[in-house]
């Protein structure tokens, strides 16, 4: 018998180990006081390379004081409140209780006899979600490991819609042979997707994954805040058309990554039904809204969409991975079923989730959310989303306040965009300094912030998913991007030498109506 495998007979191994596993790291989640060490990429790099791994260590033990030392000590904390960076939450006790118990169960949700109930749960927890985007009982999904996979699929799904939607009015193929000479490879270049510059970088991915032309992903022209112009997406689709093109997709996004906005989902949807062209939305980050008792206002008309992404491990405070797809017909996930006589057969009577799913082998995931749900509900899940919507407008208030810093934007959702610059300081050095001030604050590790490019310029960026954060640490991350950017000044600007300021637009939109 080998000892270091689950079961019965090592259960009483793993209990000790899984005890010891928790009580490392409780003892250095109480003792971390900032995000991150601050080492660098080497010094993590001689550590790593340092290892043996044709040398195994011998024991459980050895090896969690080993990894103590190579990731905890050097993790990145996104629990900890000055962690202002990216689309990383703290999780929920509950939901890393579920990662424990699928861990070690094991279980793949791809067919019914390798999860059984673990199916019935996942495909209740599709049917929660859909309820709560607005879709009827016909909406089916699937869990997938993120936002890129689920904005994959949906656009997967568009283009098999719109190919047996021209194949049965004759104008290209079906599964088998042409139609009126033309074949489906015919076809594919033809295929367009319309979406703004604010979507996800994973639209233009999954266009090359789908086999796209190179310029598949038409721009959508926006408004002053970032937000999707339906006129615009109505001429655009007109044009189109126009050129013997075929709108396959229009991809509309509840929470852009750069500034957080919110596309016009209720108008995008009448653009859609008009043209008949699928409408996919991309929530990873807004899907947060669904459970919000003071912002769902924002996702009206996403009941109109034909497919929607959904990150659980964003805004609903899951573990990575969590995400879904879930569409609004459950016909249109067929399309895509492929079936094997050994896992999936067509004769098949249990659910299997492959029959729907790009991946074969996959995780419980749906266990984290269930576990959450069931053990603090969807109401609180809405008020810790809320928190950091609102805690997007405090910060907002008190970058306004600082004559040094610039706002871009008010928020719409948890995203603050803004920068560090005296009055003196041109654009240009601006652009220059905020990613060494960035970085600076990362090589610190007291704060880590994002930052990203608007319009041409660099704009420093909070993105606020812990409900946690509080008024006080944000005034402390202001004044850490303060200090850092003074020294940097200081080190290698002179003002003597550097030309009057340029007039620059400090706020854009700010008096728009989010």
């Amino acid at each position: 018998m080998y000892p270091h495998l689950f079961g019965r007979h090592t259960v009483d191994a793993y209990v000790s180990s899984i005890d010891q596993t928790v009580a490392g790291l409780a003892d250095r989640v109480r003792a971390v006081r900032q995000p991150y060490s601050g080492a660098s990429v080497a010094q993590l790099q001689e550590m790593v390379d340092r290892v043996d791994l044709d040398t195994p260590l011998g024991s459980t033990d050895a090896a969690l004081d080993e990894i103590g030392t190579l990731y905890l000590d050097h993790a990145v904390w996104f629990h900890e409140p000055t962690y202002l960076a990216h689309l990383n939450c703290p999780v929920a006790i509950p939901a890393l209780s579920a990662e424990l118990l699928l861990a070690a169960v094991n279980s793949s949700v791809d067919t019914w006899d390798q999860s059984t109930s673990g199916t019935l749960i996942e495909r209740r927890m599709i049917d929660w979600t859909a309820q709560r985007i607005g879709f009827g009982p016909a909406a089916d999904g699937v869990f997938t490991s993120g936002g890129t996979q689920s904005n994959l699929h949906g656009l997967l799904l568009a283009r098999e819609d719109r190919l047996a939607r021209l194949a049965d009015s004759g104008h290209t193929p079906g599964d088998r042979g042409t139609v009126t000479g033309v074949s489906r490879e015919a076809v594919l270049p033809r295929l367009r997707i319309l979406a703004t510059q604010e979507s996800h970088f994973s639209v233009a991915k999954s266009a090359r994954l789908l086999g796209l032309a190179a310029d598949a992903v038409v721009g959508v022209a926006t408004d002053d805040i970032g937000r999707m112009d339906p006129a615009a997406l109505r001429a655009a689709i007109d044009l189109l058309r126009a050129q013997a093109l075929i709108p396959m997709a229009v991809v509309a996004t509840a929470g852009t990554t750069d500034r957080g906005c919110v596309d016009p989902l209720a108008a995008i949807s009448v653009v859609c039904r008009e043209q008949s062209v699928w409408l996919h939305v991309d929530a990873a980050y807004g899907c947060g809204l669904l459970v919000s008792a003071r912002h769902r206002h924002l996702l009206d008309g996403i009941e109109h969409a034909d497919s929607v992404t959904v990150d659980y491990h964003k805004s609903f405070f899951q573990p990575v991975s969590c995400s879904a797809i879930v569409v609004r017909e459950a016909a249109t996930m067929r399309r895509v079923a492929v079936h094997a006589d050994y896992l999936n057969p067509r004769t098949a009577t249990v659910p299997n989730q492959v029959d729907k799913s790009l991946q074969t082998t996959r995780r419980f995931d749906a266990l984290k959310l269930w576990m959450t749900v069931r053990s603090i509900g969807a109401q609180q899940l809405g008020e810790m989303f809320d928190q950091v919507v609102e805690l997007a407008q405090v910060a907002y208030g008190q970058l306004l306040d600082q004559e040094d810093f610039e706002v871009a934007m008010r928020p719409v959702l948890s995203t603050v965009l803004f920068r560090y610059r005296p009055d003196w300081l041109p654009v240009a050095d601006c652009d220059r300094l905020l990613p060494r001030l960035r970085a600076r604050l990362f090589g610190d590790g007291a704060a880590i912030i994002a930052g990203t490019t608007i319009d041409g310029h660099y704009w420093l960026k909070f993105t606020l998913l812990n409900p946690n954060t509080t008024a006080e640490d944000l005034r402390t991350v202001i004044d850490l991007i303060r200090r850092a950017g003074a020294e940097l000044l200081d080190a290698e600007w002179d003002p003597a030498l550097i030309a009057a300021p340029q007039a620059v637009t400090t706020e854009v939109g700010a008096n728009a109506n989010v």
